[in-house]
């Protein structure tokens, strides 16, 4: 399990999260429209979730219906990285 970026990270892209996090597990490029999280390394502190100033950060069980897609999204990313 680890924490999931969700929708309201997409055109927002603000890096406080990937600033708090002790593990540097929070990546993206500079043409990726969100930053994802590398379920990997997540240590499911939740200290993303709690600084996230659009609350897209949710722990992978608790991520909304609408939004569920973006946890093999967030997958996705690190397998093809």
């Amino acid at each position: 399990m680890a924490y999931v970026i969700t929708q309201p990270c997409i055109g927002t892209k603000d890096a406080s999260c990937v600033e708090v996090c002790p593990v540097d597990c929070i990546h993206s490029t500079d043409d990726a429209e969100q930053y994802f999280i590398n379920p990997a390394e997540c240590i499911d502190c939740g200290v993303c979730a709690e600084v996230c100033p659009v609350e897209a950060i949710f722990f992978e069980d608790d991520v909304p219906e609408q939004w569920m897609h973006f946890i093999p999204k967030n997958k996705l990313f690190f397998d093809e990285a």
